[in-house]
C-alpha cells in the first residue's frame, strides 16, 4: 500500500485496529542521517513485546501496575520512499491474544483527540492571556500604593515639622510669661 503521508498511514492503521479490536503504538521510528526528518516508523499492536521491567527476577519492581504486553507480532512498517509518498513494506496480521472490536467509545480517535487538545491550549492561552491582564493591574496597584506611601510618608514628615516648630513657638512664648 502506498501513503501520501506518514499522517495518513497511521490513521489508516489505527482505524483497521479500532475495527478488528486492538489498539496501536508507535515502536519504533528512523531518522534521515542528511535532515533528521523521519524515514521509517513501526507501529505495532499495544500489546506487542514485553516489559522488561517485570521480567527481572530479583530487583525492586518500578511498575505498580500489571504489564499488558503479551508478545505480539502484529504490525506495519512504513518508510519513505519519494517525498510525499510513504510505503508499507511488512505487515504482520496475526495476534497471539483475543481481539475486543469496541464501540468507538472506549478509546477517542485521534481527530477527537487533537480537537480536545486544540481547546484545552485554546483554553490555556485565554487563561495565560488573563492571568497576564490581572499581573498587569496587580502591578499598576502596587505602583499607585508605592506612590501613595511616598506622598503620605512625606505628608507625615510635614506635620511632624509642623508639631515640632508649634511645641518651639510654644515653650518660647512660655519662657515670656
Amino acid at each position: 500500500m502506498v501513503f501520501e503521508s506518514e499522517e495518513a498511514a497511521k490513521n489508516f492503521y489505527d482505524e483497521y485496529a479500532r475495527h478488528v479490536g486492538f489498539v496501536t503504538r508507535i515502536v519504533s521510528s528512523r531518522r534521515s542521517e542528511r535532515d533528521g526528518s523521519i524515514i521509517s516508523r513501526r507501529l505495532a499492536c499495544n500489546k506487542e513485546g514485553f516489559n522488561l521491567n517485570s521480567r527481572k527476577i530479583g530487583r525492586v519492581q518500578i511498575r505498580k501496575r500489571e504489564s499488558k504486553r503479551e508478545g505480539c507480532m502484529a504490525m506495519i512498517l512504513i518508510k519513505r520512499e519519494k517525498p510525499g509518498k510513504w510505503i508499507v513494506t511488512k505487515f504482520m496480521k496475526d495476534h497471539n491474544h483475543p481481539l475486543m472490536v469496541s464501540s468507538g467509545k472506549d478509546h477517542p480517535t485521534p481527530d477527537e483527540k487533537d480537537k480536545k487538545i486544540r481547546e484545552l491550549s485554546l483554553e490555556l492561552h485565554r487563561a495565560n492571556q488573563r492571568l497576564a491582564a490581572c499581573r498587569e493591574q496587580l502591578h499598576t496597584f502596587i505602583r499607585y500604593i508605592e506612590e501613595h506611601t511616598y506622598h503620605l510618608s512625606g505628608t507625615v514628615d510635614d506635620v511632624v515639622n509642623n508639631i515640632k516648630e508649634i511645641e518651639s513657638r510654644d515653650k518660647e512664648l512660655s519662657q515670656y510669661r
